[in-house]
């Protein structure tokens, strides 16, 4: 007879989801030497219909037997263990019936029978509802030995309102607990400080409180999520009576696709720069290879992760990059001055809430990732030039190779073989290969601003002269030699294909697939747009005379620094190459998506299938997770609906809240601080690109309106990326929401000559089409002079 009874000790892995949420972290625990008391687990196979069968209560029965005989006056708890009780979604705490201090064989078969019913209760099916789940619940029962708690307790690992890192709050009572976790009763509070082991609150629990805190600790990390732990001490001893993840903690649901990594904790979230290049909302499939690579790249395995997923937008996690210098005792400030080139200065005001790591542990954790991410660094410096050169042919023959493809089999082999690590490479080199030349480029753009003054600083370093070879300016140069004849469409889609608007959301096609992007663009650019060329010259004959003015006032420095210049200028050069190339391959997954849509039938629904669902199904398993499609192009269809989201986070976010607040700031959302309002007539954001123009503001919300855009008008946009440059030359300036000074609307405009002010934040929302606007990209800063 199969077995449906299990001993905590006894539960194999393949049984615990039927063991339920309860029964599954009993055993885990037990399983892993934690002090938890003895019992077991009644399968819901066990029961017939609504009843237990005759042979799983002789087995019961002579469980108890064995749990009495070293005990006197034993007594029981019986509890609920319903498949999705005590999950990172739903907790179900109280809903269930529960029976406590059960003594007879007789008494614990009417509470087994109390509590399997008790899925059926009003509450039970309410709590559901709210919860969009099935109503309903196959149900597990845990008998457990009940101790006899002197103090009884819960301890969160984590704030549950702000998700706090700092502190692990937690709350007793003396006695049995149920009257805490029910709300019954009053309780005392206390806290434990992650960093040094302090202890706030009642002197009388302080002895205990250096063990229930290493336990706490320990169980989060295995467990990689905060953790809603209840004990008890009975005997002098701590006692682990069962953990769960704070529900509030939450990052959303898989299944459906609801994800908002703000809620995960305290964290400063921000999108600058990474939401240029990524700024799609992600469909499940983009965001989980991007998150895969992320995986690849970090240098802090387990739940500390530095990308994040805010309602289907790509963010980065400022925090854990700050926190991880506080722990080695270094000042954070110039990482911050630092990241702050990249991703933009931190609005005044806001901070940047740290992750209390322990410096033993980022050790025994981080390093061996530290070492691995070097090599790979030194490897991908090292081969850059072949990736760039080889890379085209590579991405061609591979992308046809998969559409060749007949089998599960061998689409499998050549995304475990090839296509997979060449995505790594790629990343690798995108990332890494020209870091130590962008380096040098922002030291010397800070020295030759203390010199020349921000403005000829950036025309300096903006062209040598030789700006044409910028890889984002490909693409709009190569429309203006298909119209002139000097490049074939098919050319243009071989060399520039990979690049668009939607470049890193794989459901998209890109300009290479789709051949009305190039046509549409070359009917704006014989209407409206000027000779890119003609802007390139205008913009060198600035640059020759920024030089002039650099030799006659530092003759004696001047040919150092020309030298320094000619060599840095080869780090924007080489990583926009880099990127380039890195993109490219990135593309390729989407034929072999393509053809993992094919094959299984799910035609262009795939993208709402996650990287590892597919490579299950490669692999032979069942494609379960297409039943959950429908819910997760629901939620996909709700986040696109949303408007740009703050480029800066900090804190538990819900945006459709948010979207209803009419003032609301695009440029920072800090939910430890109180609502402000800014009715200032000027925009501050980063000098992107230097030059002053006054002229009518255009506000667009993606590159495929960019028709609208005459010639001579000011471009206000969310964002942009390379998908957006064609629009360039037709605008008299660029602002945006979202950018940093080393962002790519701010180096193209430099390329260009274009005034620029990136990083305003409010922009979108502040301008309208029509406005009257002052812009000054040497200041980052715009004036609005009439509306």
């Amino acid at each position: 007879m199969e077995k449906v009874i299990r001993g905590f000790a006894e539960l194999e892995p393949e049984l615990r989801q039927a063991a339920g949420g309860k029964g599954a972290m009993l055993s885990r625990m037990v399983q892993g030497d934690y002090p938890v008391p003895e019992g077991f687990v009644v399968l819901p196979a066990a029961f017939t219909g609504e009843y237990l069968k005759e042979e799983a209560w002789e087995e019961c029965k002579l469980r108890l037997k064995q749990l009495r005989r070293s005990r006197l006056h034993a007594l029981f708890a019986v509890r609920s263990s319903a498949f999705s009780e005590d999950s990172a979604g739903a907790s179900f705490a109280g809903e269930f019936e529960t029976v406590l201090s059960v003594d007879s064989d007789a008494d614990i078969l009417k509470a087994i029978y109390a509590v399997f019913h008790s899925k059926d209760a009003e509450r039970v099916q309410v709590y559901s509802a709210v919860q969009g789940m099935e109503a309903e619940h196959p149900l597990a029962v845990v008998v457990q030995l009940m101790v006899q708690s002197e103090i009884s307790g819960v301890l969160f690992t984590a704030d549950p309102i702000t998700g706090s890192r700092i502190t692990m709050p937690g709350n007793y009572v003396y006695g049995l607990g149920e009257p805490l976790v029910s709300g019954e009763s009053n309780a005392m509070s206390f806290s434990l400080s992650r960093k040094g082991g302090k202890y706030e609150g009642p002197r009388e629990f302080k002895k205990y409180a250096s063990t229930l805190a290493a336990y706490a600790a320990r169980l989060e990390r295995e467990l990689g999520a905060p953790q809603d732990i209840e004990w008890a001490v009975a005997g002098g001893e701590v006692f682990l009576l069962q953990t769960r993840p704070i529900t509030t903690l939450s990052s959303g649901n898989r299944d459906t696709y609801e994800i908002n990594d703000s809620l995960s904790g305290d964290y400063l979230w921000t999108n600058n720069n990474v939401g240029e290049s990524i700024a799609d909302v992600c469909t499940p499939l983009s965001w989980s290879v991007l998150r895969a690579l992320d995986e690849e790249h970090t240098v802090i395995t387990g739940q500390h992760m530095f990308s994040g997923n805010i309602c289907g937008r790509v963010y980065a996690n400022v925090s854990l990059s700050v926190s991880m210098f506080s722990a080695f005792g270094l000042n954070p400030q110039p990482i911050l001055h630092k990241m702050s080139r990249v991703f933009g200065v931190i609005p005044e005001g806001m901070s940047v809430p740290q992750y209390p790591f322990s410096r033993r542990e980022l050790i025994r954790t981080a390093l061996p990732r530290i070492l691995y991410s070097i090599k790979r660094t030194r490897e991908a410096v090292r081969g850059v030039s072949q990736q760039l050169s080889t890379s085209p042919t590579w991405c061609r023959e591979m992308t046809k190779r998969l559409q060749q493809t007949d089998s599960r089999e061998q689409l499998l082999r050549l995304w475990n073989t090839e296509l997979w690590p060449q995505n790594v490479r790629a990343m690798w080199s995108g990332l890494e290969a020209a870091a130590a030349k962008m380096q040098q480029t922002e030291k010397l753009l800070a020295k030759l601003g203390r010199l020349m003054g921000e403005e000829d600083a950036h025309l300096l370093l903006a062209s040598t002269g030789e700006g044409a070879e910028l890889a984002s300016l490909g693409p709009m140069k190569g429309i203006f030699q298909v119209m002139k004849g000097e490049l074939s469409r098919s050319e243009y889609a071989a060399e520039y294909g990979h690049r668009g608007p939607h470049e890193f959301e794989l459901s998209v096609a890109d300009p290479g697939e789709d051949t009305s992007w190039l046509e549409q663009q070359i009917a704006e650019f014989q209407t409206a747009a000027p000779d890119v060329n003609e802007l390139l010259r205008k913009q060198q004959a600035r640059t020759a005379e920024a030089s002039a003015r650099l030799e006659r006032e530092y003759p004696r420095q001047a040919k150092r620094l020309f030298r320094q210049i000619t060599a840095a200028a080869e780090g924007p050069r080489l990583r926009e190459a880099a990127r380039s190339e890195w993109t490219r391959t990135f593309r390729v997954n989407r034929a072999f998506a393509l053809k993992a849509g094919e094959l299984s039938g799910l035609g262009e629904d795939v993208f709402f299938l996650y990287l590892d669902e597919i490579l299950g199904w490669l692999a032979g398993g069942e494609l379960s997770a297409a039943a959950q499609i429908p819910k997760r192009q629901e939620m996909y269809q709700r986040y696109q609906s949303l408007p740009p989201l703050p480029s800066m986070i900090r804190g538990r976010f819900d945006p459709f809240i948010w979207v209803k607040d009419p003032h609301r700031r695009l440029d920072m959302y800090d939910a430890s601080r109180p609502e402000e309002r800014s009715d200032t007539e000027c925009l501050q954001g980063f000098a992107g690109a230097a030059g002053r123009i006054e002229g009518r503001v255009r506000v667009l919300n993606r590159p495929e309106d960019g028709k609208l855009l005459q010639s001579g008008e000011i471009l206000v946009a969310s964002t942009t990326n390379v998908g957006w440059t064609p629009l360039f030359p037709r605008a008299a300036a660029i602002i945006t929401d979202i950018g940093a000074p080393l962002s790519h609307a701010a180096i193209v405009a430099r390329e260009l000559g274009i005034p620029a002010v990136v990083g305003c934040g409010t922009a979108t929302s502040r301008l309208r089409t029509g406005d009257w606007v002052a812009v000054d990209g040497g200041q980052g800063r715009v004036r609005i002079l009439n509306t």
